[in-house]
């Protein structure tokens, strides 16, 4: 329990430390995010914060996955290691200056790969392998498109990792369990000062590489049992609806969709005059009284955990369009909408 807490304190205090270390280098950089029409913030704020957790991640996923019962063998801690900074060297990169999205979505597929090919070798089908490229390589961008107003992705993988460790620590997994805790208690670090109003972003440097470790982790907990699956899809079910249905409305309207907008439902909200933190509730609200006790359900009787995932992901979808409607009959007449 001792090296347990250790690794929990540890990865909260070096994030503490490293985020307002960057909020310095950042404001000497240059590297500030500036208000536009297609973003939701009204000052200008310094960006790169996730770094704090990259770095801390990269300190205690070694040790909590190898030092603690039920390891990893140390190809896949070698792997996830290697991927996680594979892509927060694009994301910082990116951070710094534009970075051309072929040589980043490069960067992400070598990461992806890199990891799922080592997750294989421990004696998984290699059938699997495409479906762990997409979803790793989605996971990583749609954090990253969910990482637009003050908190909310810092404040999402809290609830994921916390509830992916308690998932990990019941499936008798206490090295991934601490790990995925670490996650969460890095992401509290990077909270305090993400919360609205933001004293810094997180930057593709953190988004990216928080996208990276859930799907890894969840993949990791699908190779201990593969009908957890469906329990860590509910935790994470609030920004994959807004992310997935946000891209396919875009696309199926002929929209650039790979470029930046203000159309995912927390983006709306603040349209709608929501504040951040308001904003913040609302996805709060669905992890706490939906995503949370559903999770629970699923993880007690996982003989049914697919089918009560399938009707989360419903209530999900009907949810965000019954919002998005309402933003949008709010904002323009006759619910009329718009390119933004």
């Amino acid at each position: 329990m001792f090296m347990t807490m250790g690794w929990l304190l540890a990865a909260l205090l070096i994030t503490l430390l490293l985020v307002r270390g960057a909020i310095a280098y950042a404001h000497r950089r240059g590297m500030l995010d500036q208000p536009g029409q297609r973003r939701s913030h009204s000052t200008p704020t310094p960006r790169g914060g996730g770094i704090g957790i990259v770095v801390a991640m990269l300190i205690c996923l070694p040790g909590a996955l190898w030092s603690l019962p039920a390891a990893w063998p140390v190809s896949v801690i070698a792997s996830l290691l290697g991927a996680l900074l594979l892509v927060a060297l694009a994301g910082w990169w990116d951070d710094h200056r534009p970075l051309p999205v072929l040589p980043r979505l490069g960067a992400q597929l070598l990461a992806v790969l890199w990891f799922s090919f080592t997750l294989m070798a421990t004696g998984l089908s290699w059938w699997w392998l495409p479906l762990l490229l997409g979803a790793g390589t989605w996971s990583i961008n749609l954090h990253n498109f969910m990482d637009g107003i003050d908190g909310l992705l810092a404040q999402q993988a809290i609830f994921v990792a916390s509830g992916l460790a308690w998932m990990a620590w019941v499936a008798a997994q206490p090295a991934l369990a601490v790990a995925t805790g670490s996650l969460a208690a890095a992401s509290l670090g990077f909270w305090f000062f993400n919360r609205p109003a933001a004293q810094i972003f997180m930057g593709d440097v953190g988004s990216g590489s928080i996208g990276l470790l859930i799907f890894a982790f969840t993949a990791m907990l699908w190779r201990v049992e593969p009908a957890l699956l469906w329990p860590a899809l509910i935790l994470s079910s609030a920004f994959v609806v807004d992310a997935s249905l946000t891209l396919l409305t875009r696309m199926l309207r002929g929209r650039r969709w790979h470029t930046a907008h203000r159309e995912h439902l927390y983006q709306w909200l603040v349209r709608s005059d929501r504040t951040h933190a308001q904003a913040d509730v609302a996805y709060l609200a669905w992890n706490l009284l939906i995503a949370a006790p559903l999770t629970w359900l699923a993880y007690s009787h996982l003989q049914i955990a697919l089918p009560i995932t399938i009707v989360v992901y419903l209530i999900a979808a009907a949810a965000w369009l019954a919002l998005k409607r309402r933003c949008l009959r709010r904002n323009l007449p006759g619910g009329r909408h718009v390119a933004a």
